[in-house]
């Protein structure tokens, strides 16, 4: 009589070597934790282990296939639009931001639109319950079928849901509270954020399986953990946005499929985050002009918008007085006061200065150096800028206002908006642009301004 042949092993220990037919979180002989993965796995590990053994044959790159990956769209347009256009399968991504500004909120809805649109989704929350997340679901409107839901810290349970559920979406919130076994110390220590994030990418990389790993960050603004962890993903994102405020701003700081200027535009509401795919009016005040204010055109990536300065000045006796800029760049800020002074004129150093943008967007590129001095001077003369008018220009020692990168695009945007003029470098010096403001409306000239 024949004998049946025995089944080959699935699953192995890493740390003694028993063998199993299927999953089991410990290990029945030597009874460690998450050390049981697929033979297969740890067949494919060698292999990319060992230098002697090629897993493809080199080809001339005349011949290597240049077809654009497919991508799926996540649903959510300004986030797709970070991404270059969607989610390519077996990309890893990580998505970075400071606490409580909005991570897991919009990747919750990133994963309820996904599965609205047929594709089963993993949400791995290793920070807060699971029900936890369903109410903030229930509250934002993220409740799907196809979403699965699981709460677990440990890296080989996570692979074995991921085996379980089969998604076709995995988000992973955070990489720096997942541990793995094979790794000594705890959570989120850098040996730890590194097995993790390498394993996960792997399985990635091998079912082209897209994954999103939230990242947490530290005081500096830096992402925690090791830097390998961004040399090892295919997409950096970076969430950013004052709590104080509702304006987020998703940048890709690197991405290996698409474009890294682009800028995603959010708004934190009490339903949720909602999309903001014309932002020309958030930046905005209402009303009737006021003195010391002007209307620049930022560039966020390839998007322009319209954004507003305001400057106020009041007297000071100080010996020192008060320069205090939110929003925009203070070194800046302090070279434009010292090029008002000298090349137009306008005296504010015996005055407490505040320059601020609207809505809390950060405006820090040299274009704003012209609306500021726009605001300083109208603050200081009392002008009201007309409605109609924008300023984009950088500023030099000099007095003169330089030309800035996409004036083209600035000037149509500035033109859609109805801005029916646009002061900018054709202006040629700081006291010229001044006088064209002047000029639009019933404005003090600089002829009667004291010169200094």
């Amino acid at each position: 009589m024949a004998s049946k042949r025995s089944a080959p092993a699935a699953y192995k220990c890493t740390e003694c070597g028993w063998t199993a037919a299927k999953w089991v979180g410990r290990c029945a002989e030597c009874q460690q934790w998450g050390t049981v993965v697929e033979a297969a796995e740890q067949t494919g590990i060698t292999r990319r282990l060992d230098p002697m053994i090629p897993t493809s044959a080199a080809k001339p790159i005349t011949q290597i296939d240049t077809t654009e990956a497919p991508r799926r769209p996540s649903g959510v347009g300004e986030f797709d639009r970070v991404l270059g256009g969607g989610i390519v399968p077996g990309a890893a991504i990580l998505l970075s931001g400071e606490p409580g500004v909005g991570k897991s909120t919009l990747l919750l809805e990133v994963a309820a639109r996904s599965a609205a649109e047929g594709r089963r989704v993993l949400y791995i929350s290793a920070e807060e319950s699971p029900a936890q997340v369903r109410m903030r679901a229930e509250r934002t409107g993220a409740l799907h079928d196809e979403l699965f839901l699981a709460s677990e810290t440990d890296l080989a349970t996570v692979l074995g849901q991921i085996d379980s559920v089969a998604p076709q979406l995995v988000i992973v919130d955070s990489v720096q509270t997942v541990s793995s076994s094979l790794s000594d110390g705890a959570a989120g220590m850098p040996g730890q954020v590194r097995e993790v994030a390498s394993t996960l990418i792997r399985v990635a990389k091998d079912r082209g399986l897209p994954i999103i790993l939230v990242g947490h960050v530290t005081k500096d603004g830096q992402i925690a953990g090791p830097r390998l962890l961004e040399h090892l993903v295919d997409v950096v994102c970076q969430f950013e946005g004052d709590r104080q405020t509702a304006l987020r701003f998703v940048r890709a700081l690197k991405n290996r499929f698409g474009p890294t200027d682009e800028v995603g535009c959010f708004e934190m509401t009490g339903d949720g985050i909602m999309e903001v795919p014309d932002p020309s009016g958030l930046f905005l005040s209402h009303g009737s002009p006021e003195p010391g204010t002007c209307v620049a055109i930022a560039l966020e990536g390839r998007r322009a918008m319209p954004v507003e300065v305001q400057a106020l000045t009041i007297p000071s006796s100080a010996p020192n007085p008060r320069r205090i800029v939110h929003g925009v760049d203070s070194s800046r800020v302090a070279m434009v006061l010292a090029v008002l002074e000298r090349r137009a004129g306008v005296k504010t150093s015996d005055l407490d200065v505040y320059v601020s943008t609207v809505g809390g967007v950060r405006f820090t590129e040299p274009a704003a150096d012209l609306a500021i001095a726009v605001a300083v001077a109208g603050s200081v003369l009392h002008w009201s800028t007309p409605r109609d008018i924008a300023a984009v220009g950088e500023l030099s020692l000099a007095g003169e206002v330089r030309p800035v990168s996409a004036a083209a695009q600035r000037r149509s945007e500035a033109a859609r908006l109805g801005y029916d003029r646009v002061i900018d470098d054709r202006s040629g010096k700081l006291r010229a642009a001044l006088d064209d403001v002047r000029a639009q409306g019933k404005l003090r000239a600089l002829e009667d301004v004291p010169q200094f």
